[in-house]
C-alpha cells in the first residue's frame, strides 16, 4: 500500500482496494485492473517502464503468499501468548477459556481435567458463592459478590495459583438474567434456605430444579437428593401465610446419591465432573476386556499390542488425511490418541461414529522418549461399550 501511494500516487482508498485484491486475486482475477494504473502512474512520475513492471510483478508475487503469511504470523503470536499464559498462569487460562466457551477445540470437561493435572484447584458450582462466569478465588473462603469478576492482576511469572470457582453459566438451562438475580440477592444478605433463595431471587421451579440437578444447592441443603426433595416442596409464589404454615415441618432425610449417580448427574447438568470419572467406576468391568489405562499405555514400547477404553472427546476427519479418522479417548488417568485408517473406518463405521464409550484394540506406536514422545494407538478393532455407561445407575433412583 505504501509503494502504491508513494510511487504511483494511489489514494488511501485505492491502496486498500489493491490490498484486498491481493488477498483474493486468484478468486477474482483482481490484480490485473491495477496493472495499467500502477505502472502507468509510475512511468508518469519518471520511473523506467522496466522498473515499474518489476515492481508490479513483485506485488503480484507477494499476493500469492502474503495473505496466508500474515495469518500465520497472527496465529503464531496468539499461540505464543496463549502458551505463555497456560504455562505460568494455568488458573487464569482455564478461567478465560471457560468464560469464552464455546470456543476452541476442547470441551469444558477436558479443559478442567488438564488444568487439574497442572495443579489448578477447581471448585464446584455453588449458589452461595458462584457468579455467572467462572472466577478466580483465594485459597481460603469464597469471594464476596463484588469479587466475582475475573481479575487477572499482574501476570508475574511464578505467581501462586488461585482456585477456579465454576460459574452458574456451567449449569444446563440456566439463563444469565436468572443467575444475575441470584448474585444481586446474595449481595444483600446470605441465603438462609432454598425457600429464601427462591423468594428473594424470584426463581421459578425450572431454575430451582436446574440448581438442584447441578448440585449447586449443597451449601444450603446438602447432597443432590436432599436438594431435589427440598426444591420439590417449594411454592415459587409464596405468601406470608404459606411461609408461616411451613414453620416447624419435620425435615425428610434421604440417602445420598451413589458415586455413579453423582458423576452422571454432573455430566448431564454441567458437562463435566470434579468427582470420580465414569471410567473409574467401570474399571472392574473393563478389566474383563483387558484394557489398559492411558497412564499405563504411556509406558508401552513401540509395536506392542494394546487395548484402551475411554469416552470419545473428539473425532476428526481432515480433508487432507484422505479418509483417516483421528479419535481422542479419555479415561480417569488421561487421554489416548487413536488413528483409524480409511479401510478400518469404513469397515467399523458404526462403533467409530456412534460410540460415546469406545474400546479400541490395536498396535501402540511411539516415536521418541520422555516428554517429547509422540504416542498413539493404531486401531484394528473397535467396540461400542456405551451401554456400560447406561448401566451405572438404576433409573429408579433418578431424582431429576
Amino acid at each position: 500500500m505504501q509503494i502504491a501511494m508513494l510511487a504511483a500516487d494511489f489514494t488511501p482508498g485505492e491502496a486498500d482496494a489493491l490490498r484486498r485484491a491481493m488477498a483474493a486475486w486468484k478468486r477474482r482475477g483482481g490484480l490485473s485492473p491495477f496493472h495499467k494504473r500502477l505502472v502507468g502512474r509510475m512511468v508518469e512520475k519518471g520511473y523506467p517502464l522496466e522498473y515499474a513492471e518489476r515492481i508490479f510483478k513483485q506485488i503480484e508475487g507477494f499476493g500469492e503468499y502474503g495473505f496466508p503469511e500474515s495469518h500465520a504470523a497472527g496465529f503464531a503470536l496468539l499461540a505464543y501468548i496463549s502458551s505463555w499464559i497456560k504455562r505460568h498462569h494455568p488458573d487464569a487460562f482455564l478461567c478465560g477459556l471457560l468464560n469464552a466457551w464455546p470456543m476452541g477445540f476442547y470441551a469444558p470437561a477436558q479443559l478442567v481435567r488438564d488444568a487439574r493435572e497442572h495443579g489448578v484447584e477447581v471448585r464446584e458450582v455453588d449458589v452461595t458463592v458462584s457468579g455467572w462466569e467462572s472466577a478466580l478465588e483465594e485459597k481460603g473462603e469464597g469471594p464476596s459478590s463484588s469479587e466475582l469478576q475475573l481479575a487477572l492482576g499482574p501476570l508475574g511469572q511464578g505467581a501462586p495459583l488461585r482456585p477456579v470457582r465454576l460459574g452458574l453459566n456451567r449449569i444446563s438451562g440456566m439463563a444469565e438474567e436468572v443467575a444475575l438475580r441470584i448474585v444481586a440477592a446474595r449481595a444483600e444478605a446470605p441465603f438462609a434456605s432454598v425457600e429464601d433463595l427462591a423468594r428473594r431471587a424470584r426463581l421459578d421451579a425450572k431454575a430451582m430444579a436446574a440448581l438442584a440437578g447441578a448440585d449447586a444447592l449443597h451449601g444450603l441443603t446438602g447432597h443432590r437428593h436432599q436438594a431435589a426433595w427440598a426444591v420439590a416442596g417449594i411454592d415459587t409464589r409464596p405468601t406470608e401465610m404459606l411461609r408461616k404454615t411451613r414453620t416447624g415441618e419435620e425435615a425428610v432425610l434421604l440417602a445420598p446419591p451413589s458415586a455413579a449417580e453423582t458423576t452422571l448427574a454432573d455430566y448431564r447438568s454441567l458437562g463435566l465432573t470434579l468427582k470420580r470419572h465414569p471410567l473409574s467406576l467401570l474399571r472392574g468391568k473393563l478389566a474383563e476386556y483387558r484394557v489398559e489405562t492411558a497412564e499405563r499405555l504411556r509406558s508401552f514400547p513401540h509395536g506392542r499390542l494394546a487395548r484402551a477404553s475411554g469416552l470419545v472427546t473428539h473425532r476428526q476427519r481432515p480433508e487432507t488425511a484422505k479418509g483417516t479418522v483421528f479419535v481422542t479417548l479419555e479415561d480417569e488417568t488421561g487421554a489416548v490418541n487413536v488413528i483409524v485408517w480409511p479401510r478400518v473406518a469404513e469397515q467399523q463405521r458404526k462403533p467409530l461414529l456412534g460410540a460415546t464409550l469406545l474400546t479400541v484394540y490395536g498396535q501402540w506406536q511411539r516415536q521418541g522418549e520422555g516428554d517429547g514422545a509422540v504416542m498413539h494407538l493404531l486401531a484394528a478393532r473397535m467396540i461400542d461399550h456405551t451401554p456400560l455407561l447406561q448401566g451405572l445407575v438404576s433409573r429408579s433412583r433418578d431424582f431429576r
